[in-house]
Protein backbone atom coordinates (compact mmCIF):
# COMPACT_ATOMS: atom_id res chain seq x y z
CA UNK A 1 0.00 0.00 0.00
CA UNK A 2 1.57 3.28 -0.99
CA UNK A 3 2.16 5.61 2.19
CA UNK A 4 0.06 8.76 2.90
CA UNK A 5 2.83 10.60 3.03
CA UNK A 6 1.95 12.54 6.78
CA UNK A 7 3.49 12.57 10.01
CA UNK A 8 -0.45 11.89 11.61
CA UNK A 9 -0.31 9.07 13.59
CA UNK A 10 -3.88 8.56 11.72
CA UNK A 11 -2.39 8.27 8.59
CA UNK A 12 0.10 5.76 9.28
CA UNK A 13 -2.30 3.18 11.36
CA UNK A 14 -4.32 3.74 8.12
CA UNK A 15 -0.85 2.46 5.86
CA UNK A 16 -1.12 -0.47 7.78
CA UNK A 17 -4.47 -1.44 8.70
CA UNK A 18 -6.32 0.19 6.01
CA UNK A 19 -6.10 -2.22 2.99
CA UNK A 20 -8.89 -4.38 1.98
CA UNK A 21 -9.03 -7.78 4.13
CA UNK A 22 -6.50 -6.64 7.06
CA UNK A 23 -9.07 -5.55 9.38
CA UNK A 24 -10.98 -9.07 8.77
CA UNK A 25 -7.98 -10.61 8.86
CA UNK A 26 -7.30 -8.99 12.07
CA UNK A 27 -10.39 -9.68 13.26
CA UNK A 28 -10.26 -13.03 13.19
CA UNK A 29 -7.07 -13.24 15.02
CA UNK A 30 -8.68 -11.51 17.39
CA UNK A 31 -11.76 -14.45 17.48
CA UNK A 32 -9.43 -17.08 17.63
CA UNK A 33 -8.11 -18.09 14.61
CA UNK A 34 -4.17 -19.39 14.83
CA UNK A 35 -3.38 -21.38 11.86
CA UNK A 36 -3.93 -20.20 7.95
CA UNK A 37 -6.53 -22.21 7.34
CA UNK A 38 -8.81 -21.16 10.50
CA UNK A 39 -8.39 -17.71 9.60
CA UNK A 40 -8.94 -18.01 5.86
CA UNK A 41 -12.26 -20.03 6.88
CA UNK A 42 -14.01 -16.23 8.56
CA UNK A 43 -12.64 -14.48 5.21
CA UNK A 44 -13.46 -17.33 2.77
CA UNK A 45 -13.63 -15.51 -0.05
CA UNK A 46 -10.44 -13.95 -0.10
CA UNK A 47 -7.61 -15.78 -2.30
CA UNK A 48 -5.28 -18.27 -0.47
CA UNK A 49 -2.40 -16.02 -2.11
CA UNK A 50 -3.75 -12.88 -0.50
CA UNK A 51 -4.50 -13.89 2.77
CA UNK A 52 -0.69 -15.07 2.75
CA UNK A 53 0.36 -11.52 1.13
CA UNK A 54 -1.77 -9.41 4.24
CA UNK A 55 0.00 -12.38 6.91
CA UNK A 56 3.48 -10.99 5.86
CA UNK A 57 2.62 -7.46 5.98
CA UNK A 58 0.88 -7.48 9.57
CA UNK A 59 4.09 -9.53 10.78
CA UNK A 60 6.70 -6.96 8.75
CA UNK A 61 4.73 -4.11 10.68
CA UNK A 62 4.74 -5.99 14.06
CA UNK A 63 1.01 -7.36 14.37
CA UNK A 64 1.29 -10.52 14.37
CA UNK A 65 4.07 -13.65 15.24
CA UNK A 66 4.61 -16.07 13.04
CA UNK A 67 5.83 -19.57 15.00
CA UNK A 68 6.54 -23.31 13.53
CA UNK A 69 4.85 -25.53 15.91
CA UNK A 70 4.50 -29.44 15.81
CA UNK A 71 1.44 -28.64 14.04
CA UNK A 72 2.34 -26.30 11.91
CA UNK A 73 2.38 -23.25 11.37
CA UNK A 74 0.66 -20.78 14.17
CA UNK A 75 -0.52 -17.06 14.09
CA UNK A 76 -0.71 -14.94 17.32
CA UNK A 77 -0.97 -10.79 17.75
CA UNK A 78 1.37 -8.88 19.28
CA UNK A 79 1.13 -6.40 21.67
CA UNK A 80 0.42 -3.88 19.27
CA UNK A 81 -1.74 -6.58 17.12
CA UNK A 82 -4.03 -6.96 20.96
CA UNK A 83 -4.42 -2.86 21.39
CA UNK A 84 -6.54 -3.42 18.60
CA UNK A 85 -9.33 -5.10 19.77
CA UNK A 86 -11.04 -1.76 21.24
CA UNK A 87 -10.73 -0.30 17.54
CA UNK A 88 -12.44 -3.47 16.02
CA UNK A 89 -15.26 -3.64 18.38
CA UNK A 90 -15.80 -0.47 17.97
CA UNK A 91 -15.83 -0.72 14.23
CA UNK A 92 -18.40 -3.16 14.74
CA UNK A 93 -20.97 -1.39 16.86
CA UNK A 94 -20.89 1.32 14.63
CA UNK A 95 -20.95 -0.61 11.51
CA UNK A 96 -24.16 -2.69 13.11
CA UNK A 97 -25.64 0.84 14.14
CA UNK A 98 -25.44 3.09 11.04
CA UNK A 99 -24.69 0.73 8.47
CA UNK A 100 -26.25 -2.31 9.23
CA UNK A 101 -26.71 -5.04 6.39
CA UNK A 102 -29.68 -5.10 4.73
CA UNK A 103 -29.55 -8.55 4.06
CA UNK A 104 -29.16 -8.86 0.51
CA UNK A 105 -27.87 -11.79 -1.02
CA UNK A 106 -24.46 -10.38 -1.90
CA UNK A 107 -24.24 -10.35 2.58
CA UNK A 108 -25.50 -13.78 3.13
CA UNK A 109 -22.46 -16.20 3.40
CA UNK A 110 -23.41 -19.30 4.79
CA UNK A 111 -19.61 -20.57 5.44
CA UNK A 112 -19.50 -17.43 7.39
CA UNK A 113 -22.66 -17.22 9.53
CA UNK A 114 -21.56 -21.23 10.24
CA UNK A 115 -18.18 -20.84 11.28
CA UNK A 116 -19.63 -17.63 13.54
CA UNK A 117 -22.13 -19.75 15.11
CA UNK A 118 -19.35 -22.65 16.07
CA UNK A 119 -16.99 -20.44 17.69
CA UNK A 120 -19.78 -18.42 19.80
CA UNK A 121 -21.39 -21.90 21.25
CA UNK A 122 -21.14 -22.41 24.66
CA UNK A 123 -20.02 -26.19 25.19
CA UNK A 124 -20.77 -25.70 28.70
CA UNK A 125 -24.59 -25.82 27.85
CA UNK A 126 -24.27 -29.27 26.52
CA UNK A 127 -24.13 -32.38 28.34
CA UNK A 128 -20.34 -33.67 28.49
CA UNK A 129 -20.99 -36.31 26.34
CA UNK A 130 -21.57 -35.97 22.40
CA UNK A 131 -24.04 -33.89 21.37
CA UNK A 132 -24.75 -33.15 17.62
CA UNK A 133 -26.83 -30.65 16.06
CA UNK A 134 -28.09 -30.38 12.53
CA UNK A 135 -28.34 -27.16 10.05
CA UNK A 136 -29.90 -27.74 6.74
CA UNK A 137 -30.78 -24.16 4.69
CA UNK A 138 -33.36 -24.72 2.06
CA UNK A 139 -31.86 -22.13 -0.11
CA UNK A 140 -27.80 -23.30 -0.57
CA UNK A 141 -26.90 -25.16 -3.15
CA UNK A 142 -26.31 -29.24 -2.30
CA UNK A 143 -22.50 -28.72 -1.40
CA UNK A 144 -23.33 -26.26 1.74
CA UNK A 145 -26.95 -26.69 2.30
CA UNK A 146 -25.94 -29.68 5.57
CA UNK A 147 -23.70 -28.40 8.36
CA UNK A 148 -23.44 -30.38 11.40
CA UNK A 149 -21.90 -28.89 15.02
CA UNK A 150 -20.35 -31.72 17.17
CA UNK A 151 -19.93 -30.06 20.90
CA UNK A 152 -17.93 -32.75 22.79
CA UNK A 153 -16.84 -31.55 25.94
CA UNK A 154 -14.93 -28.21 26.11
CA UNK A 155 -14.84 -28.55 21.87
CA UNK A 156 -17.13 -27.55 19.14
CA UNK A 157 -16.29 -28.90 15.97
CA UNK A 158 -18.02 -27.99 12.28
CA UNK A 159 -18.73 -30.01 9.65
CA UNK A 160 -20.03 -29.86 6.03
CA UNK A 161 -19.66 -33.82 6.00
CA UNK A 162 -21.95 -35.53 7.93
CA UNK A 163 -19.52 -37.48 10.88
CA UNK A 164 -21.77 -39.94 11.33
CA UNK A 165 -23.28 -39.60 14.81
CA UNK A 166 -26.62 -39.54 15.81
CA UNK A 167 -28.11 -36.45 15.66
CA UNK A 168 -29.18 -34.91 18.73
CA UNK A 169 -31.19 -31.30 17.12
CA UNK A 170 -32.32 -30.86 14.16
CA UNK A 171 -32.88 -26.72 12.75
CA UNK A 172 -34.11 -26.21 9.33
CA UNK A 173 -34.44 -22.61 7.88
CA UNK A 174 -32.86 -20.09 5.21
CA UNK A 175 -29.82 -18.33 5.38
CA UNK A 176 -31.28 -15.11 5.94
CA UNK A 177 -33.56 -15.96 8.42
CA UNK A 178 -30.34 -17.57 10.39
CA UNK A 179 -28.75 -14.92 9.72
CA UNK A 180 -31.06 -12.31 10.81
CA UNK A 181 -31.53 -14.27 14.27
CA UNK A 182 -27.79 -14.39 14.82
CA UNK A 183 -27.61 -10.84 14.06
CA UNK A 184 -30.20 -9.68 15.68
CA UNK A 185 -32.57 -8.38 13.61
CA UNK A 186 -35.27 -10.96 14.54
CA UNK A 187 -36.21 -12.68 17.58
CA UNK A 188 -35.92 -16.64 17.87
CA UNK A 189 -39.94 -16.98 19.16
CA UNK A 190 -40.62 -14.26 15.82
CA UNK A 191 -38.29 -16.96 13.40
CA UNK A 192 -40.33 -20.17 15.55
CA UNK A 193 -43.97 -19.32 15.25
CA UNK A 194 -43.76 -17.20 11.48
CA UNK A 195 -42.03 -21.07 10.45
CA UNK A 196 -39.15 -19.44 9.06
CA UNK A 197 -37.10 -21.65 12.00
CA UNK A 198 -37.84 -25.15 12.39
CA UNK A 199 -36.20 -26.99 15.21
CA UNK A 200 -37.12 -30.66 16.17
CA UNK A 201 -34.77 -33.18 18.80
CA UNK A 202 -34.08 -33.40 22.04
CA UNK A 203 -36.28 -31.44 24.29
CA UNK A 204 -33.94 -29.80 26.78
CA UNK A 205 -31.52 -28.57 23.89
CA UNK A 206 -34.76 -26.88 22.16
CA UNK A 207 -35.90 -25.52 25.42
CA UNK A 208 -32.11 -24.06 26.20
CA UNK A 209 -31.65 -22.92 23.06
CA UNK A 210 -31.19 -19.34 23.60
CA UNK A 211 -28.32 -20.28 26.10
CA UNK A 212 -26.39 -21.94 24.03
CA UNK A 213 -26.76 -20.07 20.70
CA UNK A 214 -25.03 -16.98 21.73
CA UNK A 215 -25.68 -15.18 18.85
CA UNK A 216 -22.89 -12.79 17.29
CA UNK A 217 -21.03 -10.23 19.36
CA UNK A 218 -23.20 -7.30 17.88
CA UNK A 219 -26.46 -8.72 18.12
CA UNK A 220 -27.46 -6.54 20.82
CA UNK A 221 -26.39 -3.26 19.15
CA UNK A 222 -29.50 -1.06 18.53
CA UNK A 223 -29.77 0.37 14.76
CA UNK A 224 -29.69 3.96 14.44
CA UNK A 225 -33.23 5.69 14.78
CA UNK A 226 -34.26 6.76 11.84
Amino acid sequence: MKGYGQFCPVAKAAEVVGERWTLLVIRELLAGGQSFNGIRRGVSLMSPSLLSARLKMLEHAGVILREESKEGVVYSLTKAGKELRPLILQMGVWGQRWVRSDMSKEDLDPKLLMWDIKRRIDPSCFPQTRTVLSVEFSDSGRELRNWWLVVTGKTVDLCLKDPGYEVDLYLFSNVKTLTQVWMGDMSLRVALQDGLLEISGMTSLRKNISKWFARNVFAEVKPRLS
